[in-house]
């Protein structure tokens, strides 16, 4: 079982992702490309080239764990990979992608959470 709070976040590879990677490769990736810790707690998410498919990797604290999804109809929502930064989605987020809803808008149009902060101090 998957413990998702507040405090996880979840990061989405802008890259899409060969589906037959497991364990060690997706590892590999959140290292390589997300540049993030795979210990963390928090979940990351990989997608196919089609955006029919999707894999989580996420460490429960005993081990590596893969959530997996094909959707039957439709597609997962686009992730704009000239998207600057790094994309995090948050848990009510995640579970609108996972069942299919179209976040195409917040992937396009959202500015990258530094310039919010940035905003936000003046």
């Amino acid at each position: 079982m998957i413990a998702l709070n507040r405090r996880t976040k979840i990061f989405v590879s802008k890259e899409p992702t060969d589906m037959r990677a497991s364990y060690d490769s997706l590892f590999s990736k959140v290292k390589s490309v997300l540049n993030q810790d795979p210990h963390s707690g928090h979940l990351f998410l990989f997608i196919n080239s089609g955006r029919t498919s999707c894999k989580c990797l996420y460490y429960d604290g005993t081990g590596l764990v893969i959530i997996s999804k094909r959707m039957d109809k439709g597609t997962f929502s686009k992730i704009n990979p000239m998207f600057r930064g790094e994309i995090v989605l948050t848990e009510a987020e995640f579970g609108l992608f996972f069942e299919g809803a179209n976040l195409e808008k917040r992937f396009i149009e959202s500015p990258p959470e530094r310039v919010i902060k940035h905003q936000l101090l003046q």
